[in-house]
């Protein structure tokens, strides 16, 4: 099935740096099988942390299925994010099985039109958060070990039933983290020419270069502001046919990072190669108007998962456990579950729907604009704003348990391949006093970006009002960074190493 083009105008990033030409990690990334390598490692890490799951030590500190996920990936992916891109997606074990489901879906169908939105993400951001409070993940390793059989079974049951790659961009909680804030992320896939693009008959880029016979094309090509030439293209079939976009990104349409797995498919089924991954200016997409879809879905998804990262937070310190109690004394609640549910309800759905709302409508009303943008255009407008402080919270809390003992795995790697562990050696982190002024740090880089992103947009929204229509944004982002700070502020479980330094 051939899926439909959007009819909108093609674009290109302006930047001349092509991270595909760089002699080493560009001839890998650009492998037919680059791409493979990086998932074949990550999948034999996963079995190795359901193996140590199901039979290991069902202590949290000693086993990799709590360790290596709840600690180091955590910590490694939000640098990573930062510095490089979505490298997880692109290497996701999850996915291994993908050219074989997408063998028995070539006659499939396309996910369900009504469910082609955020709404399942952000319920499934939602249940992950919300299960791994409730149920201890990170302190259980057997639980750990189940949720990565089921991210395997449901990622390949959702690639063979329909032809687009539907787990990952309309289910996955941890693609759906990484969409949102690889939008910071230094590079961007794009077209080197967008004029080749536009003549190009197959479109390989989103429909993949399989084929059931032997295909000979003919595409005129303008090359250079030369006259159109004639170039022949042979549409590979059989195994050495490509996948196209396994989310339906058209190549060169591409202007935001979101719903962008970096798996470089298009890069390899172009037959002009005329797609790259390219370098891009910081904050770059987060102040355009048009690089997201107004959709009620896409801004909400943004701000919940800004929220999110106070509540995960928030959950790990004693002022929390406070609050149970005195919900539990003040209205007779004697079940966990809805303490935690109501908590975790109002901060992450409750309030951030509340707040944006109410910030979009006081905004509109300051500026004198009420009648010319919707609350739904204002919030959507306005939503990228919180991308750079959700992932500077996001930072400043992985980075902690990280930081607090960055080597722990060396020794639980020692254990599990059958040796003893040198706990000693390797049970070593940075000073407390240090991580903290890191957050801190954090917190406030995040917070002036943030503030500088929702700047650019109340100009362009209010121009010389700007500034009275800026003020419930930056108020909504200063006390979320006030906030944030005070939890900081508080001692928080080392959960994960709390048996060895508690």
């Amino acid at each position: 099935m051939t899926p439909q083009i959007k009819n909108q105008p093609l674009y290109r990033p302006q930047s001349n740096i092509d991270i595909l030409q760089f002699p080493i990690i560009g001839k890998l990334l650009r492998h037919r099988y680059g791409r493979l390598a990086m998932q074949s490692v990550l999948t034999l890490i996963a079995i190795a942390l359901m193996i140590d799951g199901f039979t290991g030590p069902q202590s949290a500190a000693r086993n990799l299925a709590t360790i290596a996920p709840w600690v180091q990936y955590r910590g490694i992916v939000v640098i990573v994010l930062l510095l490089a891109g979505n490298l997880f997606c692109m290497g996701c074990p999850f996915t291994v099985p993908r050219t074989l489901a997408k063998r028995l879906a070539i006659r499939g169908r396309r996910f369900p039109t009504i469910l082609r939105n955020k709404w399942i993400a952000i319920a499934s951001l939602f249940i992950l958060f919300f299960l791994y409070e409730y149920l201890d993940l990170w302190a259980s390793p057997l639980l750990t070990a189940w949720v990565i059989v089921f991210y395997f079974v449901a990622s390949f049951v959702m690639e063979a039933v329909f032809t687009e790659s539907a787990f990952c961009k309309y289910v996955c909680p941890l693609g759906s983290f990484n969409f949102v804030y690889s939008t910071i992320s230094p590079s961007q896939i794009a077209v080197k020419s967008p004029d080749i693009c536009a003549t190009c008959v197959g479109k390989e880029c989103v429909n993949g270069s399989y084929a059931p016979e032997p295909v000979i094309r003919f595409d005129d090509i303008p090359i250079a502001g030369q006259p159109d030439q004639t170039r022949q293209v042979e549409v590979k079939y059989g195994t050495d046919g490509t996948l196209g976009c396994g989310t339906l990104l058209f190549a060169p349409q591409i202007r935001t990072n979101m719903d962008c797995t970096m798996c470089l498919d298009c890069v390899r089924a172009c037959p002009h190669d005329n797609v790259s991954l390219f370098a891009r200016k910081p904050l770059r997409e987060l102040s355009q108007p048009d690089a997201w879809s107004r959709r009620w879905d896409m801004s909400i998804l943004v701000i919940v998962l800004a929220f999110m990262s106070l509540s995960n937070a928030f959950g790990m310190i004693p002022p929390y456990y406070a609050l149970q109690e005195q919900l539990a004394l003040q209205f007779g609640i004697t079940s966990e579950f809805v303490v935690l549910l109501l908590i975790f309800g109002f901060i992450n759905i409750l309030l951030p729907i509340g707040v944006s709302i109410g910030a979009a409508y006081l905004g509109r009303r300051m500026a004198r604009v009420t009648k010319r943008d919707s609350i739904r255009d204002t919030v959507a407008a306005f939503a990228p704003a919180f991308v750079p402080l959700g992932f500077g919270i996001w930072f400043a809390h992985y980075s902690f348990h990280y930081l607090i003992a960055p080597v722990l795995i060396v020794p639980v790697i020692q254990e599990f391949l059958g040796g003893v562990g040198d706990w000693q050696t390797w049970s070593v982190g940075f000073d407390t006093r240090l991580i903290g002024l890191f957050q801190f740090t954090s917190l406030i880089v995040g917070f002036l970006a943030s503030l500088a992103v929702a700047q650019r947009t109340a100009l362009r929204l209010y121009r010389r009002k700007s500034l009275l229509g800026l003020i419930p944004w930056a108020f909504v982002l200063l006390v979320m960074m006030l906030v944030a700070w005070q939890i900081f502020a508080q001692p928080m479980e080392m959960r994960g190493t709390l048996e060895l330094f508690g």
